[in-house]
């Protein structure tokens, strides 16, 4: 398979963007990789990162799109799974928020966003690490992202900025703290 060579075993180098790009694109289009049951990420090293979910993943996901439907303002677009550029490869977040002047500086022909939503949100799975999603955080807010939140295994939905933690969230202030 070609991602066995163009990934190479064990590299600890960082893939200059034009590879990065070169990779994600190849990811797209390999039929081998269109129905897979996982999220595929991308990372510095030139790695394919996938992540299995479950179905209580899908629908904690089709929630919080819901909660951000009737709690942000004003209107922006929602996503799921939205592949976004990032200094260390290509982050699909779960759910995603963008106004509409960020949407509007989305060619319509990414393979990835070059811009960062204002809003992303990561459903946590089993195999998440603090580590990863500290740098997922780092990540998102480097890009220009406002807000991200966690949603945990319970449907708990915590608030980061670049500060760390918050209580409650400054782009939608009523939305509530558990999901589930």
């Amino acid at each position: 398979m070609w991602y066995n060579t163009f990934l190479g075993t064990g590299s600890n180098h960082h893939l200059p963007a034009m590879e990065t790009a070169t990779l994600w694109h190849r990811v797209l289009n390999d039929p081998e990789l269109q129905n897979l049951p996982y999220k595929i990420e991308t990372n510095e090293h030139g790695q394919l990162v996938l992540s299995p979910h479950k179905p209580q993943h899908g629908y904690f996901q089709m929630r919080i799109g819901e909660l951000l439907r009737d709690h942000m303002e004003p209107p922006g677009r929602r996503a799921v799974e939205f592949a976004v550029e990032t200094a260390k490869g290509v982050k699909v977040p779960d759910v995603v928020w963008v106004s509409e002047e960020r949407w509007g500086q989305i060619p319509e022909d990414a393979e990835a966003s070059p811009v960062m939503p204002e809003l992303c949100v990561e459903v946590l799975s089993e195999s998440n690490t603090d580590a990863e999603l500290a740098e997922k955080r780092a990540l998102y807010f480097a890009e220009g992202g406002q807000e991200v939140w966690t949603c945990d295994a319970d449907g708990g939905l915590h608030v980061y900025t670049d500060e760390g933690r918050h209580p409650t969230s400054t782009l939608a202030p009523d939305i509530p703290d558990s999901i589930a």
